[in-house]
């Protein structure tokens, strides 16, 4: 039946829903229908999710072809290693929830992966042999803590690692292989590990000490005794991150992220002498990079209207050379110690490929999973539309039958943006009928701190007058029907889309949030430190300072304006946006008795890893906008 037949007429809107007590109520559970297509697109759309994937495979500094990777080849994200030499790739991890953080130590003897339950993201950094032996994984710092992740640089004598809890943050430093590792920094606010020198000597710490956790100042301590050698903070409202320290032994020129132009860009210091050199590219949009292995040139990339492109820049010439990279949308890339560079690529039309560059102009794929390659999709055109607060950026991905249905998926971050990469949800859209479109709000990264920084003091319905701005565009020319919409996302995005059926509701069709902030009080006192330090930041302050802009930000604050259908996807073991709060908000959903929602829970944490779960949380999407629009 679909799901609008089981709307009635709605009274006014009564007393807002912040702050209502949950009252556990059993939910309906959304159906996850066998099939979308009864034709080749059930096979199309499927594929693009079950052909294995990996990325970039990440090398040992001084064992270079023993390399480290994540793959999906087992049904599951886990942690994979290649030995070049031999040519043979093994499976690392297998666990019920999957893996997604691990590295290599610089001698490549071992593999370092996090350890966390059921994908809560708290737990401890683990080591195993690179070359199996029958050794399990063992702890990798004894007496470290578990806690949240905050940073790991693994030397070839000194090891850092950060932890966050509740309490705050620590960082960690062991000085030698057989010592106990020992606490150098703690603070209640949000701090990471930053980078290591190559000599091993020196240590650079972002922290937001001065409270403001989305903008950190970098400190630079002694690794022999933490005492500390320098501090560089460029005041409110403009961040500075360490990338990495030149990889030559004895030279304390750190690379360095800075904003003081209005957007992202880089800058050299000495740490040591005290110096700093901005480097001016004459690009626009926003740029990173990273040392090249001699550290004498940066390989830089470059993000412009949501494509990246590579460049090398020589640091004594200071010349730019754009790199003759395959087409597409750079996804990451490093140098080895070669001069090859290897990048990973893609396009919204063309899946992600592995490649590299080599010195002599030559590009290749450099290594692709087994199987069959994902089916290609259809690109995205370029949206530029005039908003409340500017020029908007979004991407319109459009079907060759569609009959103006339109999904507004809404990326998460918010500090991210949707870019001309591949996605396979998007496609499953287009192979379902729907123009997908992807606005990049307020808030969004690649467009400036100014764009970036919008939405301080008033998140959530900033970021929905772009949208609001997009859809009228689209209507306009006459890309979507105004009446077949529906708003759509994950994390930050299915906060967004729980406010938009709540304070827009005129606009959308139906309304469905993934892993969202529903309640965000609630939200803040159980998610993580972390979180809790970028929400201060970007409130201004906790709840109990600023209780009326969380109320104004709560999707919990409009459940009595919500006129459509509504699907949640929530994760038990969450800790970004944690289940207590999301049900709250479907407590104050069923208090309502007239209004059609649906919910899906897993047993994981902030997403999936395992394909199966992907798989059904797309179809259960997708059918549910379908039955919403019928």
């Amino acid at each position: 039946m679909p799901l609008r037949s089981a709307l009635r007429a709605q009274p006014a809107p009564g007393p807002p829903g912040y702050g209502r007590i949950s009252c556990v109520t059993t939910h309906p559970a959304a159906p996850v229908p066998e099939t979308l297509f009864d034709d080749e697109r059930e096979q199309r759309w499927r594929a693009r999710f079950t052909a294995p994937r990996m990325s970039r495979p990440a090398w040992a500094l001084d064992a270079p072809d023993r390399c480290l990777y994540s793959s999906n080849a087992s049904g599951t994200t886990e942690i994979y290693v290649w030995d070049r030499a031999t040519d043979t790739h093994r499976q690392v991890t297998d666990r019920a929830s999957g893996t997604h953080s691990a590295t290599l130590p610089p001698d490549g003897s071992a593999v370092w992966w996090f350890d966390d339950t059921d994908g809560d993201e708290l737990g401890h950094w683990v080591t195993e042999p690179f070359a199996p032996d029958g050794t399990a994984a063992v702890p990798a710092l004894p007496g470290v803590e578990d806690g949240y992740s905050a940073g790991l640089e693994i030397g070839r004598r000194v090891t850092v690692v950060g932890t966050s809890t509740d309490d705050g943050t620590r960082i960690w430093l062991r000085r030698d292989v057989d010592a106990p590792a020992t606490v150098v920094y703690e603070h209640v606010e949000d701090a990471g590990v930053g980078a290591l020198s190559e000599d091993e000597t020196l240590l650079a710490i972002g922290h937001s000490e001065h409270g403001d956790s989305r903008h950190p100042s970098l400190r630079i301590v002694r690794v022999d005794d933490g005492s500390v050698v320098a501090e560089l903070h460029d005041g409110p409202g403009k961040g500075l991150g360490a990338i990495s320290f030149a990889p030559v032994e004895g030279d304390p020129r750190l690379l360095v992220q800075h904003e003081r132009h209005g957007r992202e860009e880089l800058l050299i210091w000495d740490v040591v002498a005290g110096t700093e050199t901005e480097i001016e590219l004459g690009l626009p949009g926003e740029v990173y990079a990273d040392f090249t292995p001699d550290g004498r040139a940066l390989l830089v990339g470059h993000t412009h209207a949501a494509r990246t492109r590579l460049h090398r820049y020589d640091l004594d010439a200071g010349v730019l050379t754009e790199l003759p990279v395959a087409p597409g949308c750079v996804g990451s890339a490093e140098v080895r110690p070669d001069g090859t560079v290897e990048y990973s690529c893609s396009s919204a039309a063309e899946p992600s490929t592995i490649r590299a560059l080599h010195p002599d102009g030559t590009d290749r794929v450099l290594v692709a999973p087994p199987g069959e390659r994902a089916p290609g999709s259809v690109p995205v055109t370029d949206l530029w539309v005039d908003g409340p607060g500017g020029r908007i950026h979004a991407l319109a991905a459009t079907p060759p039958d569609g009959d103006g249905r339109a999904v507004f998926s809404l990326h998460g971050g918010p500090h991210a943006a949707d870019e001309d990469r591949f996605g396979a949800m998007r496609a499953a859209w287009v192979e379902a009928g729907f123009v997908v479109v992807e606005v990049n709000y307020r808030g969004s990264t690649g467009y400036g701190s100014a764009w970036r920084d919008a939405i301080e003091g008033r998140p959530g319905t900033t970021e929905l007058e772009d949208v609001a701005a997009v859809l009228d565009a689209c209507v306009a020319q006459g890309l979507v029907d105004p009446a077949k919409c529906v708003v759509e996302g994950w994390s930050w995005g299915g906060y967004l889309s729980l406010l938009a059926v709540g304070t827009q509701p005129e606009r959308w069709a139906a309304g469905l949030a993934g892993v969202p902030v529903a309640d965000y009080v609630a939200a803040y006192a159980d998610e993580m430190e972390q979180l809790r330090a970028f929400d201060r930041a970007l409130f201004g302050g906790s709840p109990e300072e600023k209780p009326e802009l969380y109320r104004t930000a709560s999707p919990l604050t409009y459940v009595d304006a919500v006129r459509v259908p509504v699907l949640v996807l929530a994760g038990e073991n969450d800790p970004r946006c944690p289940i207590r709060q999301i049900d709250n908000y479907l407590d104050a959903l069923a208090a309502r008795g007239d209004v059609a929602y649906e919910v899906a829970r897993f047993d994981a944490g902030h997403g999936s890893l395992v394909v199966d779960q992907t798989l059904q949380h797309i179809a259960t999407e997708i059918d549910f906008a379908r039955r919403a629009l019928a």
